[in-house]
């Protein structure tokens, strides 16, 4: 029990710097998702309003739309909330995976409730269309809402803008530990043209005296809701069941270990991403047979403390130490197992 504390201790202070150092990226994202917040709630208001009076079934798919991206943002800010609680005995590596636990939830939300109820709602507009009454409100309320959602798609554009040159976006997506800032993103990308298609469809009904175009038009909205929410469960159920960490990163670290005195190989990382801003990595370190004990495990400590000095995101180092015997033991082990 006494180590175990002990190990709690220094766990709640690795967990309080690896904080500080991981603050300004989770900032930028956080302001990122308020801003998201704020449009999405002047846009919904103005998108129910505008549904209400003009009975458009592609302005009540966009209406639920940014009713549920309003809810997903409050969702993500939860999630940062939660995430950041420090460990305890139940959870003693954090609790930094509940942020993809929520990503995930708010993909699940955009399919359940975004796509379904657009694909629903074009669905009975072409059994039984609709004329639209008065679409020049329906215009309105879509440029307006177009700039709402343009304005905040810039503030996360800027977030994610220097993976996405890296790397290109979609690599820069796929390669993220940040969910919630690719989620604001490709919301905002899809509520961008969403509104394309809400605007197209409400002058196609208008113009040709066409009400079952509405209908379409909503379940095209449907469609790119599905899309977008697949997507996003894809990464976040990745990142929850757990990714390796960046492999720049995993290079670093080894690169770290084999520049440490008495250190021969390193080998055997392991990494597992936490957080945006959290990695758990193992390591297995081979030391020369001349090492004794007590200079094994001073090597040990200085290479834990170099590598939490060069990456205050690891959270956590498990280094194996073994000498070149035993090394050599092993890998004779492993080549008789292999053959046939």
């Amino acid at each position: 029990m006494r180590n175990s504390s002990r190990f709690q201790r220094r766990r709640i202070k690795r967990q309080l710097a690896i904080s500080d150092a991981g603050e300004q990226a989770r900032s930028s994202t956080k302001i990122a998702v308020y801003a998201a917040l704020i449009g999405n709630i002047l846009v919904a208001v103005t998108k129910i309003g505008a549904a209400l009076w003009t009975g458009s079934s592609s302005m009540t798919s966009e209406a639920v739309h940014s009713v549920v991206d309003t809810s997903n943002e409050a969702l993500l800010l939860y999630g940062y909330r939660r995430a950041n609680r420090p460990p305890n005995e139940a959870h003693p590596l954090g609790h930094g995976r509940e942020l993809y636990f929520w990503s995930f939830i708010v993909a699940l939300l955009i399919f359940a409730l975004g796509a379904g109820v657009s694909f629903y709602q074009g669905v009975m507009h072409i059994l039984w269309p609709r004329p639209i009454d008065d679409p020049m409100v329906s215009y309105i309320v879509l440029g307006l809402s177009f700039l709402f959602e343009g304005a905040s798609w810039l503030v996360a554009l800027r977030r994610v803008r220097a993976d996405g040159r890296r790397y290109g976006y979609y690599e820069a997506f796929v390669r993220s530990k940040d969910p919630p800032a690719f989620v604001v993103l490709l919301e905002d990308s899809a509520a961008l043209i969403g509104i394309v298609i809400a605007a197209a469809a409400t002058a196609a009904a208008a113009l040709l005296e066409q009400p079952v175009w509405d209908g379409v038009g909503s379940i095209l909205i449907g469609v790119l809701l599905g899309g977008t929410s697949i997507a996003l469960a894809r990464e976040s159920k990745s990142l929850l069941i757990g990714e390796p960490a960046d492999p720049e990163l995993a290079r670093s670290i080894i690169a770290l270990a084999r520049r440490s005195p008495g250190v021969l190989r390193a080998n055997g990382l392991l990494t597992v991403q936490l957080s945006p801003t959290e990695v758990v990595a193992a390591l297995s370190v081979e030391f020369s047979d001349d090492r004794r004990a007590n200079e094994i495990e001073q090597s040990v400590v200085a290479i834990e403390h170099d590598i939490r000095k060069h990456h205050p995101e690891v959270a956590a180092i498990f280094i194996k130490p073994q000498t070149e015997a035993r090394y050599r033991r092993v890998r004779a082990d492993r080549f008789r197992d292999d053959e046939p």
